[in-house]
């Protein structure tokens, strides 16, 4: 009978010692909130799915590569475990922002909000256990053998992610063509940066016609374009001769559609830098 074989580095190593901390402040993150029993709503909802998700999935991580069973999927691990550690770097901390804006009120009293506080608390120490990961794990400059772990890759997670932020935030886009643009705009650049991510995650990139390198310039610069015009007609669309309402609530449409200008501009400097990132993969090549 074949036994097991136990890789002690998954958990002794610097980047197995960052996962060790990310499980147990995710799972005493979400213990906290749960045991105050207010984490109801959209925001509470979201906030304890990141917990629980990131809670699962780097234990998972740690347990496959304990036990040396990860050479058996059928996916790049490399790239898997890259990607991973920035979304959830992302997600943790969109949270450590959310629960305390959303349920922490002032003034801050009794032994529910102590829990909220500490669980605010110990949800910014789990961001800084995933951005370590993320740090320890990225490439080396010249390394492209793991592209979800070089600076270009990552940054696919990123735009991603502030997709995914930007669609969380719209609603009435379709009173305005200026404003169905741009939403076309995050639809296709989102769809085909996702695409990117899982073809490389499941090794697919060897079946298409031309380089990554090459492909990657190429649509940075389109993406990038594309994100200029959603950068100039979202606010021009948005905010003309409308101010803002007063008073303006939680759910406010003003609020939301400056969220949405703040994000775009977050994706187009993401897009730019990737761009600068992709075109020093193609022509500037480093030295043997």
């Amino acid at each position: 009978m074949a036994l097991a074989t136990v890789n002690l580095r998954a958990v002794t190593s610097w980047v197995g010692i960052a996962r060790l901390f990310a499980v147990v402040l995710s799972c005493i993150a979400f213990s906290l909130v749960a045991s105050t029993g207010d984490f109801r709503g959209p925001y509470g909802t979201w906030c304890m799915f990141t917990w629980c998700f990131c809670f699962a999935v780097t234990l998972l991580v740690l347990v496959l590569e304990l036990l040396e069973l990860y050479p058996k999927l059928p996916l790049s691990w490399d790239d898997f475990t890259s990607a991973f550690s920035m979304l959830a770097t992302l997600m943790i901390f969109t949270t450590s922002v959310v629960f305390p804006s959303t349920f922490i009120s002032s003034p801050c009293s009794g032994s529910k909000c102590a829990r909220q506080a500490a669980a605010t608390t110990v949800s910014c120490l789990c961001f800084l256990a995933y951005a370590l990961e993320v740090g320890l794990t990225r490439a080396k400059p010249g390394d492209i053998s793991s592209f979800l772990s070089t600076v270009p890759g990552l940054l696919k997670v990123f735009e991603a992610y502030v997709a995914c932020l930007i669609f969380s935030l719209l609603d009435t886009y379709y009173l305005e063509a200026g404003l169905q643009w741009c939403v076309a705009v995050y639809s296709i650049c989102f769809i085909i940066t996702l695409l990117i991510i899982i073809f490389t995650i499941g090794r697919c990139l060897t079946y298409m016609p031309c380089p990554l390198e090459k492909m990657l310039v190429g649509y940075n610069a389109l993406a990038l374009g594309m994100y200029i015009t959603a950068t100039v007609l979202w606010p021009l669309y948005s905010f003309r001769n409308r101010n803002r309402p007063d008073p303006c609530g939680r759910n406010c449409w003003w609020d939301r559609h400056l969220g949405v200008t703040f994000l775009t501009i977050f994706n187009l400097i993401a897009y730019l830098v990737d761009l600068v990132y992709s075109t020093r993969m193609v022509f500037i090549r480093a030295p043997p």
